[in-house]
Formats: C-alpha cells, structure tokens, sequence
C-alpha cells in the first residue's frame, strides 16, 4: 500500500498545526460558529445531533493493522470506543469533543492517516472497488490511479471551493463492485485489444435528493489523459455548477439540465485546452506509484488442488465452516489465496459499528493471515484480501472465536445502515432499530440462504447516505409531521454495478412496525414468482413493480396488517 514520504507527512503535519489554533481562536470565542464551520468541515468535522462526529479519510478503502490500530486506540480515548464503518469506507467517530479533535488528528497522522476533504465543497475521499488489485475479474489494477487521484486532488486550490462534494469511485474489474455510476465521476479502467490501458469516464452519477445515474463523457481515455481529462470537467462543473440552490448544485443537475451529449461536448472543449498539458501522466509516475502496490510475497508452493481437498473434509466435519465459505470467501487472482470478508452485521449491532477491542482483534488477524492489509467496503464489512487457501480453516475459526465470522454477506440481514436519527441531526428517522428488526426476524439461516442474494439498504433521510436508491430493496425514513413515530417508505428494484438502476417508491408511508410484515409480503411476491436461478433483483425486473403493490397496499393486505397490530 501507498506509504507517506516527507512531502505527505510535511502536508499532513502542518495541517494539524493549522486546525490546532483555528480550535484554539475558536474555544477562545476569536471566530464565530459560522466563521469556524467551513475551517472544521475541511478537517472532517460536523457537528450531529448529541455531539460532534469526525470522519477519518481511508483512501480507496485501504489501511493497514497498523492504522487499524492506530483508529482503535483514538477510539478508545478520545471517543466511546468504537467507530462506524460508512458507505465512503471511511470510519466516523461519534463521540468526540471538539477540543481533542486537534490531538485526535495528531495522532492520526503518526499513524498516515488524515481526515482532509472528508467533509465540504471538494473533492472527497477517493472510492474503489475493495477488491482492487486483487479481483480475478480485474483487468486493470486501479489503486495506483486512486492514488494518484488523490495526490492530484489533496488541497487542489482551484477545486477547494466548488459548489457542492464532488466524489469519485475507481474500478478496473469487468464487474463493478464501487457503485460507479451513482458518483459525480466513475472511473472504470480496462484494456482494450492491444493491451492498452483506457479509461471509461462516467460522469454526473449521485443519489439524494435528485438521485441520477451516470452518463459515459468517454469510451476509451488514454490513461496518460486521465488528469487533463478530470481537469476538464471539475473546470465544466465549477464554472457552470448551481451555487444558488444547495439542492441543486451537484453535477448531476447539470448533467440533466445540459444533457449528456452537450456535457460532453463543454467537457471536450475544456479538454482541448488541457490535453498533453503539465497534468499529462507519465509511464515513470505510474510506475513510481505502482510500485507501492506490488504484489505482497505470496506463497508460490501453495497446492491448491491438495487444500481444496483438505477444506472439503473440514466442511464436512464443520457445517458452520461450510456456509461462511459460500459467503463470505471470493476467489482471487493469485493462484492459492482467497478474500475473506470479515463480516460487521452481527445480530443485535449497528450494521458498520466495529469497537477498539475488535478494530486490534482484526489488525491481529490482518497481521496473521493478509500481509498486515485490510481493506474497507461500501457495504460496511472488512475485507482481508490476502487469505491462504490453506489458512482459511484456521481464519474462520479465529474470526468465529472474535464474532466476525457472520455467514450473511450478500443476504437480506447484511444490511447497510446509516446511523439515522439515533446520531444524525439531519436523519427523519433512525434506521439502526429497523435494521435490528430486519435481523431478529430473518435470523434463521436456512431461510436466509434459501432468499438467495438480496441487498436492503436503510436510509435515515433523503441524502441516501446508505444508497438506499441502489438497494434490491430500499427503506427511506420520512419526515410525518405532527407523529411522534417514525415512518418509511419502501423502494424496490434499486441495483449497483454497470447496468445499474434505482429503486421506484412502491407506496405511502408507514410506521416502523409495519416493515417487517410489508418485507414479508415483497418476499412472499418473490418466491412465488422466482424462476431457478434468480435473485431478487431478477425477478423484479421480469415481472415488474405492479405485483409487489398490490400484495402490500391491496385491501386485504392493509387489513391483515392492521388485525396483526390490533
């Protein structure tokens, strides 16, 4: 992984100091809230509903068991000891006071880790596909350019004022695994049929309020351009971007107002003026970068026909062994290795929610068993992608002893959850409780696999943070004015990944305690329709939306319901 040199380190220490006495002047009443709001906001810092929250940066979903612990340790003192797994891959701390932040961000950076332009109107936090590197449907290991992105992006003067985030995701697999076409800029690397590396340039992809997926403003960029060409559009955006209307500043509204072919077309004109500029990448810089990423030592002499069979006998001695492997092991492109997703929807907690005590039992295994790497994922689990084959007995049973060994990754109780009304001052409704509810009534791990796949995303509030939009099945909390319950409603056909599509509101509103049974009833619709082979999201697009409404909202439904509730 990308390690600080004395440029890194020099830029992050000294934005420390600088943080340091914008926190004094402001304890001592020199600035006021809102002269003090945008300078804590380049510094990852809101202030939510009980108390502050600070989102540490983890780029591209990389950190190692030494940052881990690092991230623990800050937890652990300065906060209530844990921090929460978000859909950005960073980690928020919930608890902290403003005073500590400055130490907080001291600490971090002993450790190269920030929280630069994890908040405010700039470029944020690099995204990518948490298999990067090491995907065997990859064809073009993206981590390099994420970091090179985020060198180019880190304070970028022109584009530390735009009007609204900016958010860009990276994938170079033939399956999109980062969600690229809900960013402003998706950027999906290949090669084409001469072995060369391009770039198709999404752009104009976001969820909210508005939410819109992303239009293609280039095939096939030279990976030389990929600077110029991002260059290009930020300068489209932050020229054209509506400063207005808060609402409506994103590129997206843009992308609608203008339409894809005339965006393209600004884009390209800007472009003209950029291409083979100073920005220009150079194959000395990317393999200055890429070296950072070289493949760990692995184990050339690993048999993987001999471990293979060692793992079935143990999956016949162990079942629980059996079914974590289903889930939560993916193959990997080094021939003896596997990834492991370190499960955080355990039954009864925070879906993303991961303690001190935890955060140093996951550096361990990182430590043990992947070459001291973890990686972080917008679904909120952990991912140690460096596994020997002939390891994995021995990972799942010490994952197992830690309670991260949850056979659940990709069914409906790996719920992805924001923090909701318990913590976010913008939340209409909490979204952690009903997460809980999902779990307790679908426990049963018979009936879960036989679901198959399902993804069920929980949001808070209209800013989708947990990209409710893109969930098979989506549960938005709403604001009822004058109730003092909260209340939802339910989207269905959302999806992530090339062909991407977003949820349609099947019907009115309803409180918490109908969920459940509503999420009954959606399954009840599935199973009847299903055809071998199909997940949720394969059914609903073949027999559409019209079947599930009528199962929830006809009139017999609502009077079960309601007899149920009496």
């Amino acid at each position: 992984m990308y390690r600080y040199d004395a440029y890194d380190q020099a830029l992050v220490d000294a934005r420390v100091a600088q943080f340091r006495d914008q926190t004094r002047r402001y304890l001592a009443g020199e600035l006021t809230e809102d002269e003090f709001r945008p300078l804590r906001l380049q510094n990852g810092l809101y202030v939510q509903r009980h108390a502050p929250m600070l989102r540490v940066a983890i780029p591209y979903g990389l950190l190692s068991s030494q940052q881990l612990r690092a991230l623990a340790r800050v937890a652990r003192v300065y906060d209530k000891g844990y921090g929460h797994f978000s859909t950005r891959q960073n980690l928020q701390l919930n608890w902290p006071k403003i005073a500590d932040v400055p130490d907080i961000l001291a600490d971090l950076a002993k450790a190269g880790m920030h929280a630069i332009q994890t908040s405010g109107s700039c470029i944020r936090s690099i995204a990518a596909d948490h298999l990067a590197g090491i995907a065997a449907d990859e064809e073009v290991d993206p981590r390099p350019f994420a970091e090179i992105l985020r060198q180019w992006s880190s304070l970028h003067p022109e584009f530390s004022q735009l009007p609204r985030k900016f958010k860009f995701a990276v994938s170079g697999a033939r399956q999109d695994r980062a969600a690229l076409r809900v960013h402003d800029v998706g950027l999906a690397f290949h090669k084409d049929g001469d072995g060369e590396i391009k770039v198709r340039v999404l752009a104009g992809g976001g969820l909210g309020r508005t939410p819109a997926l992303a239009v293609t403003l280039h095939e096939a960029l030279p990976w030389q351009q990929l600077l110029n060409y991002c260059e290009a559009i930020l300068r489209v955006y932050n020229r054209y971007g509506r400063r207005d209307n808060l609402y409506k500043a994103r590129i997206k509204i843009l992308a609608q107002s203008l339409g894809a072919q005339k965006l393209r077309e600004q884009v390209d004109a800007e472009w003209a003026h950029l291409r083979d500029g100073p920005s220009t990448l150079t194959e000395e810089e990317l393999a200055r970068v890429s070296a950072f990423f070289a493949p760990p030592p692995y184990e050339k002499a690993v048999d993987e026909s001999a471990a293979l069979a060692r793992l079935q006998a143990l999956q016949n001695e162990h079942p629980g062994f059996a079914v974590w492997l289903e889930r939560c092991v993916h193959p990997h492109k080094q021939p003896g290795y596997r990834a492991v997703t370190l499960s955080l929807k355990r039954a009864g907690r925070a879906p993303g929610d991961v303690t001190s005590d935890e955060m140093e039992a996951i550096a361990g295994l990182a430590d043990r068993y992947s070459f001291g790497l973890i990686r972080s994922a917008h679904t909120q689990n952990l991912i140690l992608g460096e596994a020997r084959l002939d390891a994995l007995f021995d990972l799942w049973r010490d994952a197992h002893a830690q309670g991260l060994a949850t056979p659940n990754t990709g069914l409906l109780t790996d719920v992805i959850c924001c923090p909701g009304g318990d913590l976010c001052g913008l939340a209409n409704a909490r979204s952690v409780p009903l997460a809980r509810a999902v779990q307790e009534k679908f426990a049963d791990p018979g009936r879960l696999s036989s679901l198959g796949d399902i993804e069920l995303n929980i949001s808070g509030c209209i800013n989708s943070c947990s990209h409710h939009h893109i969930g098979h099945i989506g549960i938005l909390g709403v604001d009822k004015e004058g109730s003092e319950h909260d209340w939802y409603q339910v989207l269905l056909g959302g999806a992530q990944g090339f062909d991407a599509s977003l949820g349609e509101i099947i019907g009115r509103a309803v409180p918490a305690e109908e969920i459940p049974g509503i999420l009954e009833e959606i399954l009840a619709v599935y199973l009847d329709a299903r055809q071998p082979g199909e997940r949720f999201i394969d059914t609903f697009r073949r027999i559409g939306i019209e079947p599930f409404k009528v199962r929830v909202y006809g009139v017999k439904a609502r009077e079960n319901r309601e007899a149920r509730h009496a």
